[in-house]
């Protein structure tokens, strides 16, 4: 009876400890989020509520399908007398190959006519942060459109630009920034200057938007506006890329206007805002 009565009771402080541990262990796990895609990214003893979120977006839709079909239809107007086929395919587009469908794809239309040539093109990018310990996948995100941003030669937006100067007249018609009008509306002239090809000029020519950061555009975006050198036998071409990031999703999509009559010059206006429209859409695609 006492060997009996020891082991009794040498087993139970184990048996105690035991069901300590393990009652421990379930008070660590029970607090959990569910996100499947942050369940196993905690580290001991860190603290969970400074731990940088997965980015919101775990896969991309599949490109030639996100794009709005009336959109690429009115930016890539087609050949009269085009086969039915060929008009279906030009307007499904072509996908980019990917070997990984859940971080980048893309798909890319072309239209020819026998005036000009038009190219558009959409990319998603979606970022992914190997180091969530310190870096959460929005600021892995944010790093990657900043190198874009100064790829494009463009300075990082200021957080609180001052207003302009109420010195001048604000009543006038155009900021002093701007060239041509400012020319245009002087009444003292350069005696040299010539003021006749000035009025004649003014309304045929849109003013050049450029490239700049842009507002209400997703989290944070660009356009980038190159055109091509003039030539003797080649016509200017314009290409506008808009540049946004949405989270930890990066959306370029570049369009281009190749005319086929040298000194055509494709409208920086026109085609940007047609670029934009569509980067629009693309946002409210992924908002939804």
């Amino acid at each position: 009876m006492q060997r009996k009565t020891v082991r009794v009771r040498g087993v139970l402080p184990a048996v105690a400890m035991l069901a300590a541990l393990t009652a421990g262990l379930t008070a660590c796990t029970d607090g959990g989020g569910g996100i499947g895609i942050n369940s196993g990214d905690s580290k001991p003893g860190g603290n969970p509520g400074t731990t940088p979120q997965p980015g919101k977006y775990r896969s991309l839709p599949m490109p030639c399908k996100a794009v709005d079909g009336k959109k690429v239809k009115a930016m890539l107007p087609a050949a009269e007398g085009l086969a039915p086929e060929a008009l279906a395919a030009l307007y499904a587009g072509v996908a980019d190959p990917s070997y990984d469908a859940d971080r980048r794809v893309g798909c890319r239309w072309t239209a020819q006519t026998p005036t000009e040539t038009r190219l558009l093109s959409v990319d998603f990018e979606r970022v992914v942060s190997y180091d969530r310990a310190t870096t959460s996948d929005d600021d892995k995100a944010r790093q990657v459109y900043g190198r874009k941003l100064t790829a494009a030669n463009l300075p990082a937006p200021v957080p609180s630009a001052s207003p302009t100067p109420s010195g001048a007249a604000p009543s006038g018609p155009a900021p002093s920034g701007a060239p041509s009008p400012a020319a245009g509306t002087s009444g003292s002239a350069a005696p040299g200057a010539s003021t006749s090809p000035s009025p004649s000029s003014s309304p045929s020519a849109p003013p050049e938007l450029g490239s700049r950061v842009l507002d209400g555009l997703g989290d944070e975006a660009f356009v980038d506006d190159k055109l091509a050198a003039a030539g003797a036998t080649a016509a200017q071409a314009r290409t506008v890329r808009i540049v946004f990031r949405t989270s930890n999703v990066i959306v370029s999509v570049e369009y281009s206007v190749q005319p086929a009559l040298p000194g055509t010059v494709p409208p920086s206006g026109e085609t940007q805002d047609r670029a934009r429209q569509l980067a629009q859409a693309l946002v409210e695609r992924f908002d939804d």
